[in-house]
């Protein structure tokens, strides 16, 4: 019975993650689904990267993931479905797969959209399910999709890099209003070489040391910690740190249109 996460845009307002179900267990009732999140923000793709590269690694190779995030920015011709370090992952043909998996996949195929269809979620759906059932009995990915594909690449977004700093993006906003900055903890580490640092933000707050957990400072004090993924969190203990601090999140979309809100956050090393 194949393992399937569910990650989208979607939301819960209507009867779409419902209807998105009941299409892959039509299509296999022993499909054993896990939904990761429905409430990513739309246009969004470095805060898409993020959950689903820090959801699939936390699953067995050999579990299918459905990214269903902006199927549509384009007028599609095709799904993907990659397999990459034994995980299956179908998505849009917009570039997030290389964003979550921060390199090109292993492999890769074309699921192609018959042209008389309406191109819908469901419809994609029902697309993804067929090649997952394929691949389930034995088929290899090869074989159930064109392999010749040449994908859209979008690169992951990265922190910048200074000999006595490093400047990160706010890519995620949890639902307890903590800060995740796209600072990995090797990052910090590689760049920092042993030295003392700042971290510093908006409003010049500053932070000085890592914390490991919430309750290493006072209630509503700020602090900093890496998070269960590696990365570096700016958070109030009970507290909400992006409310208070006034912090916002890396937008896409913002950029296009050239309203530039999001903060980042900077170390300095001494």
């Amino acid at each position: 019975m194949p393992l399937l996460t569910l990650t989208s845009d979607i939301g819960h307002q209507d009867f779409l993650v419902g209807a998105v179900k009941g299409q892959l267990l039509q299509a296999n009732a022993g499909f054993m689904m896990v939904d990761v999140t429905h409430n990513l923000s739309p246009f969004n793709y470095p805060q898409a990267a993020y959950v689903c590269r820090n959801a699939i690694k936390n699953f067995s190779p050999g579990t299918f993931h459905l990214v269903m995030v902006n199927l549509f920015d384009e007028k599609p011709e095709h799904m993907l479905l990659a397999e990459h370090n034994g995980h299956f992952i179908g998505c849009a043909d917009n570039g997030l797969i290389t964003m979550i998996l921060e390199e090109v996949p292993q492999k890769v195929v074309a699921l192609p959209l018959e042209k008389t269809q309406q191109k819908n979620t469901l419809y994609c759906t029902s697309v993804f399910a067929k090649a997952i059932n394929a691949i389930g009995s034995g088929k290899k990915i090869e074989e159930v999709g064109d392999a010749a594909v040449s994908i859209q690449v979008k690169n992951p977004l990265k922190p910048l890099l200074g000999n006595n700093w490093i400047e990160g993006q706010i890519i995620f906003i949890d639902n307890f209003e903590n800060v995740i900055v796209n600072i990995t903890k090797e990052e910090f580490e590689e760049q920092r070489r042993g030295r003392s640092f700042k971290i510093v933000f908006k409003r010049d707050e500053v932070i000085d040391r890592i914390s490991e957990t919430y309750a290493d400072v006072t209630e509503g004090e700020k602090l900093a910690l890496f998070n269960s993924a590696g990365y570096l969190e700016i958070a109030i203990n009970k507290g909400n740190a992006a409310g208070l601090l006034g912090l916002q999140g890396y937008s896409e979309k913002q950029l296009q249109n050239n309203r530039i809100f999001y903060q980042t956050v900077k170390v300095f090393f001494e």
